[in-house]
Formats: structure tokens, sequence, C-alpha cells
């Protein structure tokens, strides 16, 4: 089989691979052998209530796909985690993704199958799919308490991987009153009061995702971080020194982005700024991967899009603001414009 067909191979499975990870994270897989380190597949099966030969196939997948590890002694096999499994894959690991993958799982995946009818038609499938006209993904969430609580858990797995990486992409030192606009969990304003502590962040937020985290989001007292309920679209903004837009305009079009960074430009103390966080496809259109993965994604549900460098320079420009820099990060890159 050449490299050709493997890679037509790969992709044609793809959803499965996502689903052992995420099966195995469900059923306490890596938590287990967080705590125990290596195992028999019989002994795992009988503490985590499955079936032997279930678990067995589950854990040599797991094995193949390099989130597990086994040892072979006296012809049984003893399980253990890959440092990837502790680091991400348990609910108790440090970087747990759990909540994203159950995200993807359980909303994301089945929805993908409305995406030929994006492409057909060039606009998202949200009537389909909601039974209502929606241009944002949020709204898909905001239904049930249920579906916001997993929307929200979700945001803050993500920021565990990627926030200081994008918030250490530029020195921000000299911004001590930070607005995080959609800010959501907190998670990326607990990053940056952790890296800049003489900051304080404003996390700035529809009212019922700011209630549902106060109520479920502890937040220490070494933390400055405050909470404002509004529309970032209809309501005004707080004053600050730096904004932060993290996967906040790739739900919108161009015209709404810059309605949105025009209106932070106005608010924003002068030497102030805006961060933007997103993924960002290369000039040429051709990569990376992940863009393409969360381009076709934010077809079937927003009106938004995945954008260049350079669009996005575009986007701040027509807002006013200058001295445009662009940062790229393993998977979120970070864009700096100044007033």
């Amino acid at each position: 089989m050449n490299s050709a067909i493997k890679t037509l191979f790969q992709h044609q499975h793809g959803f499965i691979v996502s689903k052992i990870m995420f099966t195995a994270s469900e059923l306490g897989v890596f938590d287990l052998l967080k705590s125990e380190k290596l195992l028999t597949a019989g002994t795992i099966a009988e503490r985590l209530g499955t079936s032997p030969t279930g678990m067995e196939r589950l854990l040599d997948a797991c094995v193949g796909f390099k989130f597990l590890r086994v040892e072979r002694k006296e012809k049984e096999g003893l399980y253990g985690n890959t440092d990837l499994a502790d680091l991400c894959l348990a609910k108790t690991s440090p970087k747990s993704q759990y909540n994203y993958m159950k995200l993807c799982s359980e909303f994301f995946y089945p929805n993908m199958h409305y995406l030929p009818d994006a492409v057909r038609e060039g606009k998202n499938q949200s009537e389909l799919i909601h039974g209502i006209s929606s241009d944002h993904i949020f709204d898909a969430f905001s239904r049930s308490e249920e579906g916001l609580q997993n929307f929200i858990d979700g945001l803050g797995d993500s920021w565990s991987l990627y926030g200081k990486e994008v918030l250490s992409a530029f020195d921000l030192s000299n911004f001590p009153l930070v607005c995080d606009v959609g800010g959501a969990v907190g998670a990326l304003a607990k990053e940056c009061i952790s890296l800049y502590p003489k900051s304080t962040v404003t996390i700035f937020d529809l009212p019922e995702v700011v209630e549902r985290v106060k109520k479920h989001v502890v937040f220490s007292q070494e933390y400055q971080i405050t909470f404002q309920e509004g529309d970032f679209f209809k309501d005004p903004v707080p004053e600050a020194n730096l904004y932060l837009l993290a996967r906040v305009l790739h739900d919108w079009g161009d015209e709404k982005c810059v309605q949105l960074l025009t209106k932070l430009y106005k608010a924003c103390k002068p030497g102030g700024g805006v961060l933007i966080s997103e993924t960002i496809l290369d000039e040429d259109r051709t990569g990376p991967l992940v863009a393409h993965l969360y381009s076709m994604t934010l077809m079937v549900f927003t009106e938004g899009k995945i954008r260049t460098a350079s669009e996005f320079s575009g986007l701040l420009s027509a807002a006013g603001f200058k001295d445009i820099q662009v940062k790229k990060g393993s998977v979120c890159n970070a864009i700096l414009g100044r007033k």
C-alpha cells in the first residue's frame, strides 16, 4: 500500500479514531491507569464494569494509536497510559480534554452530516440542526442548561492547552486593564492573570453565560477577575487597555467583525490594543490541516469562516487599528493590533 493510499485510508476512518479516544476517556480507562499505572485487560474490564472482550479490543486499539502503552509478560498484556493520556485524556488530567472531546462527539460529529447541504447552499444549517434560524453556534447550546454547560466546559478545556502560548506571544505586561470579550468560562482570563499578575481582567459575556460561570466555576482570590453582562454587538463594552477576542471572530462574517472591532477601537484607551486568537489559513490557502477542519465545521454551524493573516490585518485596519503583528502558534495564533 503506497503512501497516498495509506493517507486515503486514514482520512476515510478518521472519525473512528476520535470515537475510540473519547470512548476510552468516557469509560474511565485513562483515569484508572493514571492512578494504577499497569493493569491487565481483565482487571480494567472488571473495575470499569465492561465486557472483557470489548475492553481488550478497545485497549489494543488505544495502544495502536499511542494513547496507551502495553508490556507483555507471560503472554498477558499489562496496559498503561502514555504521557499524552496522563496529561490530556483522563478526566482528572491537569490539561484534560474530556469535555472538549464530549462536545465534539455529542454535538459536532453527529451534525457534520449537514456539510453537503452547507456547501450546496453556501450558508449554515442552523435551522435544520436546531429548528431555529441563527447566525451563531452559541444559540444551539443556550437552549438547555446541559447544552450550555457542555459548551462552556469544552471551551475551558481547549484554553488549558493553548492559552498560555497565545498570551505569551507578545509582552502584554503594559496593559493593566484587560477585557476578555466573549470570555465564557474564564480559562483564558486565569491564564492572563497567571502570566501578568499586575493586570485585572473583566470577562464580558452574555447574562446567561456569566450566571452559569459564577455558579459553577471557582475563582480563587489571587485571580483579579470581574464579570460584566452584555451583548458585545448591542451593549457598551467595558473600557480597557487590551481587549481579548479569543475564537470569537471566526463565528462572524466580515461586516460584523469590522463592526465589533470598530466598537472596541472606540472604547480602547489610547496606546491600548486588541489581541485576537484564531486558527489562521496560510496565504495560499493550502493549509494547515487544522484550519481546514475548523473551516468546514464553521460552515455548518455559523456565518463565519477561517481567515488568512492578511484578511485579519484588513479587518483590524478597517476598524482603525495599526502596527498589526502576527505570531504563529501550534494551533491558535496571536494577532495584535494597537490604537
